[in-house]
């Protein structure tokens, strides 16, 4: 082998050597000579040894789960939370040189902040506003993770644990208020019922007649099953009718 084909050789190998492959979903933060000098677009590019290095950053969305967060609510109970949160990087250079570890940074910053907001808010509001308290622990480490180039996406709180007692507690009082309605319900209903009898005997009382046609009825509807013994009260209406009628004969025998 000749010493041209040799040195070809070395020459493609040193090449070779020299090129760096950035994917599609990367970027590369490239330095010279310890400077930063330019964001690497997806492809092959030249990186020479010792004056030049790169770092790749992936740009894709990330789900990072928050752990489980010990915390008070406003109210002074004990809760544990645990959130997931998404964001991507948007800036490369900044995710390189303004932070050390994005990664761990931004965990440790959404952790801090949840604890934080629910400290702010009652048990109440944590249960039943969740979306309204991701909203603002999204906005919270959204505004502190932009120096570093990073974008959240969304928050979303996984779970919203409890002490026992508590939870007996909270289903105490879900019984209760079920309890409540039911009662309110009930009231409500025998309010109606009454209404609507004293417009019925209203609408009897009016109508000439109406009451002996109603009680008829009732006896008529009695008589059908003939196992039952029925104790009917008769009306006054109807005693005074025969009253008048016995009154009427007798005048007539006079």
């Amino acid at each position: 082998m000749g010493p041209g084909i040799v040195l070809l050789v070395i020459i493609v190998v040193g090449l070779i050597s020299f090129l760096k492959q950035i994917n599609q979903f990367q970027r590369g933060v490239k330095f010279t000579l310890g400077r930063f000098s330019a964001v690497v677009e997806p492809g092959w590019r030249l990186i020479i040894p010792v004056f030049q290095s790169m770092t790749k950053v992936d740009m894709r969305v990330k789900a990072v789960d928050v752990p489980d967060q010990k915390a008070i609510t406003r109210d002074n109970i004990s809760v544990t939370v645990n959130a997931v949160i998404y964001y991507h990087v948007s800036h490369a250079d900044k995710a390189v040189i303004e932070v050390e570890n994005f990664l761990y940074a931004v965990s440790q910053l959404a952790q801090t902040t949840m604890r934080n907001i629910v400290g702010e808010i009652s048990l109440d509001e944590l249960l039943a506003e969740r979306e309204k308290t991701s909203n603002k622990i999204k906005e919270i480490v959204d505004v502190a993770t932009d120096n570093w180039g990073i974008k959240v996406d969304n928050v979303e709180l996984k779970d919203v644990s409890l002490p026992g007692d508590m939870e007996r507690t909270i289903a105490k009082q879900a019984e209760a208020e079920r309890e409540k309605r039911a009662v309110i319900i009930k009231a409500e209903g025998e309010v109606a019922a009454a209404e609507n009898m004293a417009k019925a005997a209203r609408m009897l009382s009016e109508a000439p007649g109406a009451l002996h046609l109603r009680t008829l009825q009732s006896i008529n509807d009695m008589s059908s099953d003939q196992s039952n013994t029925v104790v009917f009260a008769v009306p006054l209406e109807i005693l005074r009718a025969f009253g008048k009628l016995g009154g009427d004969e007798a005048n007539k025998g006079m």
